[in-house]
Parts: C-alpha cells; structure tokens; sequence
C-alpha cells in the first residue's frame, strides 16, 4: 500500500493561508489600535511596553521554579513615560482585549446559531439572550448596582431568558426547532416590555441615561477585571465549539441518516446552542447591545473560507474580533464625543448585509 500523503490539499492549504492572513491582519490591528486615540503613542513604545509587561509576567511564574530567581524575562530599558504605559495598560488594553473576545464570541455564536437552525438568518439573540439580558442590567442600574452588580445581572438573566425559552419549547407539541425559535421571539417580546417598564419609573436625570447608554453597546468602561470576570464562560462555551465544528455540517443531514454516522443530533444541537449562548450571555453581560456582528460576519466568512464549518468556525472568531475591534477603533476616535458601537454596529452591519444579500439574489 502506498502511504498517504501528509501534504495538505490545494483548497485546504488555501483556507489554512486565508486564516494566517486573518490572523496577521488582526494582529497588526491590535497593534495598532494601542497607537489610536487623544493621547498618541508611537508604536514601538507600545511594542516595548507590552513585552516588558509581558516579561515581568513570565519572569514572575518562572521565578516560582526551584532553582530560579524571579525576573524580567525581557530587560529592556525604559524609553517610555509614566503615562504612556499607563494609557497603554490600564485604559487601552482591556478595552482592546474586550473587543476581540467580544466579536469573536458573537461570531462564533452567529456561526453556530446559523448552523443549528440551518437557517443564514439566524443570529445570536435568536433565543431571547440579548432581551434578556438588557433587562438584568437595567434592573440592576434602577437599584443602584454597580459595573460588577450590571454584569453579573445582565450574564444571569441572559441566561435563564435562554433557559426559560428551552422549557417553554420542551413542553410545546411539534417541531423542536420552531418551538425554540417561536419561544424565543414570545420570551423576547415579554423581557422587552419588562425593560421598557422599567426605563418607564426610572430616574429620568440619572438612572435612565445609564440605562439607554447600556443598551446602545459600548465598550468604553471596560477594565481588565471584566475582561478576567468573563474569560471563563467565553472560553467556556467557544472550546466545544470549535472542537464540535466540524460535526455542525452534519446538521444538513436528516437525524435519522446521522444516527447511522454514529452522530447523536439532538445532544449534538443542544452542546451547540447551550455553549453558544453562554458566550454571548457573556459578551452582552460586558458591552451591552451590540447587534449585527453575529449576523453579517459568519456570511462574510463564507464568502471567505466556503461553507464548511471547519474552516467557517475560526474564520468568524477571527473576522468577529478584527471588525468589532476596528469599529470600536472607528467609535472612540471619530468625534470628539465618543460613538456608542451598537450605533456605528448597525450602520456598517445593515448596508453590508443588504449588498451580500443583492449580489446573492443577482447571482441566481
């Protein structure tokens, strides 16, 4: 017998090209945007200021061995001010990391919604997510929570929207499917009026700009004890799936073709839907109401990669990262006031989606 090749195929060495370029191309991005904003910091400042963090670190863990003293892994000399490495750590930083984990877990999740549902209208509030968690931290900010008090309500009644939407379509006769998505749009519309009630009694000199701001997506309060809050669930729920990516093309299959594979599809659709709501509980429990980055970057990545799930999973983390990070880049550097990125989300997210869906009508 002849042994198998180890070489990639062309398409498949191709896709592996696109995604180190998407890669690269975020990669620039992030640098970058360290350089962005009222305070200018020349980019190899930023460069020296993030390794030597990053070397102090390292330096650190690596100290804790026995038989080595802690140190900088990366001595360089301080050519940078006080205040630079104070923008660059303390105010850019989470808010840069925030946008990346951000887009890419909505992303993901679009991905995986549209996958489940087999439906490229599918988005990550499609079972109630985003209703219900605008309504935890607008309850939370009508009783006088804090950052931390608006997050963690708006990460828990994310979730138990979701969790009171799958109940609701477990007990209704008929396709599990549409149950889900006719749960979901009733639970959405009673969260929505419950929200609305609230910005009704609340505090119309304080607490109800908050919550408007709230709901109009903004990053500008992140601080990198959020972004270590909600790393858990975000890695939590994009790990299973990317590792499941490739079994979501099966979902085309009919259940009882993909019982034969050895693919149990109704765990497989429920894996799939509970890790993508985690992470955009998550997400939207930190930057509030960003819509149109679930819905228009998995189409983007097809257009890419192709349709196939192996490649389209990683092509939208990437593609969710790099264009919420440039549109946050677009939101705080535009105008001297800033852009919530909801807003700018949607202008950019509407037109686009609009011309994919002409170019595809015209190509039929």
């Amino acid at each position: 017998m002849e042994r198998r090749s180890k070489t990639l195929s062309p398409a498949r060495r191709k896709t592996a090209g696109q995604l180190a370029l998407l890669g690269g191309l975020l990669l620039a991005v992030f640098l970058l945007s360290f350089c962005l904003g009222r305070y200018g910091v020349p980019l190899g400042q930023v460069v020296k200021i993030l390794l030597y963090r990053l070397g102090v670190a390292l330096g650190g863990l690596l100290g804790r061995l026995p038989g080595l003293e802690p140190g900088p892994l990366f001595p360089l000399a301080r050519t940078w001010t006080e205040q630079m490495e104070t923008v660059v750590l303390l105010i850019r930083l989470p808010r840069i990391v925030m946008a990346c984990l951000v887009g890419c877990c909505l992303a993901a999740a679009g991905s995986a919604y549209q996958g489940i549902f087999q439906n490229p209208m599918a988005s990550p509030d499609i079972l109630g997510a985003s209703s219900g968690a605008a309504f935890g931290a607008a309850l939370a900010i009508l009783l006088g929570g804090g950052n931390r008090a608006v997050t963690g309500s708006a990460f828990l009644f994310s979730l138990l929207t979701v969790g009171l939407v799958y109940l609701l379509a477990a007990r209704a006769p008929g396709k599990r499917l549409l149950n889900l998505v006719l749960s979901g749009i009733m639970v959405s519309s009673l969260f929505t009026s419950a929200t609305s009630y609230i910005k009704l009694v609340a505090d119309p000199s304080n607490q109800l700009p908050e919550i408007t701001y709230w709901l109009m997506g903004s990053l500008s309060a992140a601080r990198m004890t959020d972004v270590l809050q909600v790393l858990p669930p975000m890695v939590l729920g994009l790990v299973p799936l990317f590792l499941l990516r490739w079994r979501i093309d099966l979902l085309t299959l009919g259940d009882e073709e993909a019982r034969t594979m050895g693919v149990h599809i109704n765990r497989l659709r429920l894996i799939l839907a509970l890790s993508a709501t985690l992470v955009t509980a998550a997400a939207i429990s930190v930057s509030g109401m960003i819509g149109w980055v679930g819905l228009v970057v998995p189409h983007l990545g097809r257009r890419l990669v192709g349709n196939g799930h192996r490649a389209l999973m990683p092509a939208s983390m990437l593609l969710g990262a790099l264009f919420l990070l440039t549109v946050d880049n677009v939101s705080r550097n535009l105008l001297a006031t800033e852009i919530p990125i909801g807003i700018l989300t949607a202008f950019i997210g509407a037109p686009f989606f609009l011309s994919l869906m002409l170019r595809k009508g015209g190509s039929r």
